[in-house]
């Protein structure tokens, strides 16, 4: 740009000129140069943008990354830019990846959690009729479940859901866009579980000790528990 052309865009636009309103595609400049989720207040924040004004950006950037290969996650009060479960065939080519290393157990469990969230470790373990501390460890340490509070049950076990980063790893924008069980799955979402009962909770309660106090679980364990 010439020296000329610059100072006369300089001109057009007076010192003291409030900043235009924010826009969905700002609100997607910068979740897209953040290296973590952004809460809802910050981002707000940032753009300096009222409620109302950047409630309606995340709607209009929601629809606008519809037919993209990008995903808008929102998670509670988080916010963050992810590649879409379409595009997971092209993320994997490039990541070297070919799919998950989790063993089976893990995946079970988090399918569960997803489903059932938020559910304790008793009630995964009735679901899925094995120990499910491995399972419970490898999800935790990934990131992708978390404590979801307790039961107000004797013992108050420890209650799991999913993540953030649950969703940004499957490209889900929230957990509502989970694909419908089906056939005898379905039946998981409105199963009964005694253990999650209050006269089931004191069980539970000692379910959550640690795992050295009730004997191993490890890969090899779950594994011959599944086949």
């Amino acid at each position: 740009m010439s020296e000329a052309k610059a100072k006369g865009r300089a001109e057009a636009v007076p010192a003291d000129a409030p900043p235009r309103p924010a826009t969905a595609a700002d609100l997607e400049a910068l979740l897209f140069v953040v290296d973590r989720p952004l809460t809802r207040r910050e981002a707000a924040k940032l753009l300096g943008a009222e409620k109302a004004h950047f409630d309606r950006l995340v709607r209009d950037l929601g629809a606008s990354l519809a037919e993209r290969g990008i995903v808008l996650v929102e998670h509670g009060d988080e916010l963050q830019l992810a590649s879409g479960p379409d595009q997971a065939r092209a993320v994997l080519a490039w990541v070297g990846a070919g799919g998950s290393d989790m063993t089976a157990a893990p995946l079970e469990t988090l399918a569960i959690i997803a489903y059932r969230q938020p559910i304790t470790k008793g009630g995964v373990e009735e679901i899925r009729g094995v120990d499910a501390d491995y399972a419970l460890r490898v999800l935790l340490e990934r990131g992708l479940i978390e404590e979801a509070g307790r039961m107000e049950t004797p013992g108050r076990p420890i209650r799991y859901a999913t993540t953030l980063e649950f969703l940004r790893r499957f490209g889900l924008p929230t957990i509502t866009a989970l694909p419908p069980l089906e056939g005898d799955a379905e039946a998981l979402l409105s199963l009964e579980l005694k253990s999650e009962s209050a006269a089931g909770a004191a069980n539970d309660a000692e379910s959550d000790a640690p795992a050295d106090d009730r004997g191993p679980s490890t890969p090899a364990d779950e594994a011959s528990a599944t086949d």
